[in-house]
This record gives structure tokens, sequence and C-alpha cells, in this order.
């Protein structure tokens, strides 16, 4: 099974694709798709879907995991972002790929065993499920890694 994870963001958006191999999580391919703050969104959002098309095209994952959103107070971001979620989910439809959504909480939980960890044990626990001699960075290609990892220990169940 190869999942796309995703970390849905309007200006830095994390992507992570792994191989599930006998149990065992491999890292295929991971980065972000950037998008400068003064384009418009329309050519952001143009920008991010013609990106993941490609990465899906490249690496053929099977399986989607992307972050649901969480925001409890500022309501453009959670705006410009929900607009890169739809896009992300639509390219996944238009590839066949199997989606699954994940809370905030529930990548914690399945990454680290608790549902109030910060970005640093996030980051560890994914660079000790994946091997890996150093932490993904940025922050956003972790959480995507951290979302197909949920996905990976929630195909075993």
């Amino acid at each position: 099974m190869r999942i796309l994870g995703i970390d849905p963001g309007t200006g830095i958006l994390g992507f992570g694709v792994i191989d599930v191999q006998k149990g065992k999580p491999v890292l295929v391919d991971a980065g972000v798709i950037r998008t400068p703050a003064h384009e418009d969104d329309v050519v952001r959002l143009q920008t991010i879907y013609d990106e993941l098309t490609d990465i899906i095209t490249q690496t053929q994952p099977t399986h989607m995991a992307v972050e649901k959103l969480f925001f409890a107070r500022n309501v453009t971001t959670a705006m410009t972002v929900a607009q890169a979620r739809g896009v992300v989910l639509l390219c996944g439809s238009q590839n066949s790929l199997e989606i699954a959504e994940y809370t905030p909480l529930q990548i914690k939980m399945a990454i680290t065993g608790y549902g109030r960890a910060d970005k640093k044990q996030i980051q560890e626990m994914v660079r000790i499920h994946l091997g890996l001699t150093e932490v993904p960075k940025p922050d956003d290609c972790a959480d995507a890694l951290a979302a197909a990892l949920t996905h990976a220990q929630s195909r075993k169940i």
C-alpha cells in the first residue's frame, strides 16, 4: 500500500509518501508545495493542484490521508486552508485515491500515544517510525508524514 499524506495549507502544503511493506512504513518521498503570499488565491490553488497532480503521477499512491482543519481563532486563515483542502480532496478523487481524513488529535494519538503532543514530539516520532537519521523538515512535511503513518496504522486495525 502506498499512502500520500497531506498537511493542507495555502502558503505551504506538506506532503509525504510512504509505502507499507510487510507492515512496516518506508519513506518514498516528502516535501512541501509553496505558493507566494502575493499571488491571487486562484493562482495559488491552481499551483497546489498542478504540483499535487505531478506528485501523484510520479509516486502513484493508492491512498490519501488528509489532516482535517482545526482552527479556533483565525477565520480568514481557516477559510484559505479550507480552500486548499478542497483542492487536495478534488485532486485525490480525480486520481481515484482512497481518501481518509484525520483530526490533529487522531494523528497525535496514533503517532505519539498522547493527544496533546507538541510539534517536536510528533517530528521525533515520525523520524523513529520511518527509521530516519534526521527529523523531516519543515514541520508541514513531518505533519504530512504523520497523517500517512496514521492511515497506515488505521488500516492494520
